[in-house]
């Protein structure tokens, strides 16, 4: 048995609440060895849409800016 199989072997006995440790371990070890390892990733319409406005927006220096503590700006958020 590969290494690989072993490996796929034990994470399919993990329970999906543990997955993002194995993720986590695998990005560190390929940042470490220089690779790219994340999964090919096509985002949807609506987040496509929503990295074009946010490109115009620092293009043109339009939009909201905050400056402030997270809990601030979550509160602000919140009320709406």
């Amino acid at each position: 048995m590969s290494y690989q199989e072993i490996a796929k072997n034990m994470i399919d006995r993990l329970p999906d609440d543990k997955m993002i440790f194995v993720i986590n371990m695998l990005e560190g070890l390929g940042e470490m060895s220089g690779l790219d390892i994340h999964p090919d990733f096509q985002p949807n319409a609506a987040t496509v849409a929503a990295m074009a406005e946010t490109d115009e927006m620092i293009k043109t220096g339009n939009g909201q800016h905050f400056e402030g503590a997270t809990e601030e700006l979550f509160s602000r958020i919140l009320e709406e």
